[in-house]
C-alpha cells in the first residue's frame, strides 16, 4: 500500500518520538546505576569553585541527571537545563517536580548548532557526553566562555569507553562478544571524542587537571540488567552489518525477554567503565 506523504511524515514523527523515549529510558538507567559517579564528580567540582555557584547551565541536559545532581550539590543555585529535544526537556521538568526542585531547575529548548540560548551569565557550565555531538565545538566553547563570569568554571565530561556488562564467556557463541561489539561501534564512530584540553586552551580557558571516575560496581546495582538490555537494544541496529551472523544471533537471544539466557534473566552481569572530566576556568 502506498503511504500518503502526510501519513509518512506523521509516522516519522512518531518513530522519532519513540527513539527519543528509548534514549530517555537509557539515560535514566545510566543515572540509576552510576549515581555515586555523579556524587564524586559534583563534590570535585565544588572543590574547584571559588564560591558556591548561583547560576548553573547544563548543556545537552538529556533527562536532567546532571542538572538535578548540581541543584542538589549547590542548593543556592538556579540551574538551566538546555537540550534541543522537547521529549528530554519534558523528562527534566517531571524529574525536577519529583524531587521538589521545579522552582530551581528551568528547561530551555535550544539547538547549539544553530544559536546560543538566552541563559544569562553563569558561574558553572556542565557539558556531559555532549560537546562531541555539536558540529563546531570551538564555536560552542567560545560561547560558553562569553557566558561564564570571570573565574567561572566549565566542566566537560565524557565516557572513556562504552560500558561493559558481560563476562568474556557468556556460555553462548564465541567468547569475547562484547569486545567485538565495542570494536565494531568504535569503527562506526560511537563515543568518538578528543582530549578536550587543547581545544579548551585554544578557546582561552585555564585547564585544570582532569578527573577520572570509575563506574565499576560489584555487586552490580539492581537496575543493571535493565540497563544492559536497553544498551544492547540501542546498539543492535548499528551492529547489523558489522558483526558476523553468529554474533548477531547471540545478541538476539540476549535481547529476547523470555529466553533463560536473556540479559534480563542473567545473574552474571557486572558494570564496568569510567568517565573523565575536564575542568576549565575562565580567567
Amino acid at each position: 500500500m502506498t503511504q500518503h506523504p502526510h501519513a509518512a511524515a506523521h509516522a516519522g514523527v512518531h518513530a522519532g518520538h519513540r527513539l527519543e523515549e528509548d534514549l530517555a529510558q537509557l539515560l535514566d538507567l545510566d543515572a540509576e546505576t552510576s549515581g555515586p559517579v555523579l556524587d564524586e564528580m559534583t563534590a570535585w567540582i565544588a572543590e574547584q569553585m571559588p564560591a558556591d555557584p548561583r547560576a548553573v547551565v547544563d548543556l545537552g541536559a538529556g533527562t536532567g541527571t546532571g542538572s538535578l545532581a548540581l541543584a542538589r550539590r549547590f542548593p543556592a543555585a538556579q540551574v538551566v537545563a538546555v537540550d534541543r529535544s522537547v521529549v528530554m526537556l519534558d523528562h527534566v521538568r517531571a524529574a525536577a517536580r519529583g524531587q521538589g526542585l521545579e522552582d530551581r531547575v528551568q528547561a530551555v529548548q535550544a539547538d547549539l548548532d544553530v544559536a546560543w540560548p538566552v541563559v544569562g551569565a553563569a558561574d558553572l557550565v556542565w557539558a556531559s557526553s555532549f560537546l562531541h555531538e555539536v558540529a563546531d565545538p570551538g564555536a560552542v566553547l567560545a560561547e560558553v566562555r562569553d557566558a561564564l563570569r570571570p573565574s567561572g568554571l566549565l566542566v566537560v565530561v565524557e565516557m572513556d569507553a562504552l560500558p561493559r556488562f558481560l563476562p568474556d564467556d557468556i556460555g553462548l557463541g564465541r567468547p569475547g562478544l562484547e569486545s567485538r561489539c565495542h570494536r565494531a561501534l568504535a569503527d562506526a564512530g560511537w563515543n568518538a571524542h578528543p582530549d578536550w584540553r587543547p581545544l579548551l586552551e585554544h578557546a582561552g580557558f585555564e585547564v585544570l587537571a582532569p578527573r577520572t571516575v570509575s563506574t565499576a560496581a560489584s555487586p552490580a546495582p539492581s537496575a543493571t540488567a535493565r540497563y544492559a538490555a536497553a544498551w544492547f537494544a540501542r546498539m543492535r541496529p548499528a551492529l547489523q552489518d558489522r558483526l558476523a551472523v553468529e554474533d548477531l544471533d547471540v545478541l538476539d537471544r540476549l535481547l529476547a525477554r523470555d529466553a533463560p539466557e536473556a540479559l534480563l534473566n542473567r545473574r552474571d552481569l557486572g558494570l564496568r567503565g569510567s568517565r573523565t572530566a575536564w575542568a576549565a576556568r575562565r580567567p
